[in-house]
């Protein structure tokens, strides 16, 4: 029980971060917000998955789709760093 409300809270957590960036983005249009909200977009998504994977269907792999997602929010992110200028 303990476990599936910590990964809940993760998750929610990470939504928090997700909303909070993109409004900053929206209101003062600094590019690093909107690449590192959608980089925590994706990590939202991650922890949803963690939560199906480990509390609603044990059964189920989904290792795959979890580490797909987070490598693809950690590339997003590191795009926003390395190749975008402002």
């Amino acid at each position: 029980m303990i476990v599936a409300t910590i990964y809940t809270l993760c998750a929610l957590t990470a939504l928090l971060c997700t909303v909070l960036l993109l409004q900053a983005y929206r209101a003062g249009g600094y590019r690093l917000l909107l690449w590192s909200g959608l980089c925590f977009a994706g990590l939202t998504l991650n922890n949803a998955l963690l939560v199906l994977d480990k509390v609603v269907f044990p059964d189920v792999d989904f290792s795959y789709w979890r580490t797909s997602t987070a490598l693809v929010a950690m590339m997003i992110l590191l795009y926003g760093l390395v190749w975008d200028t402002e």
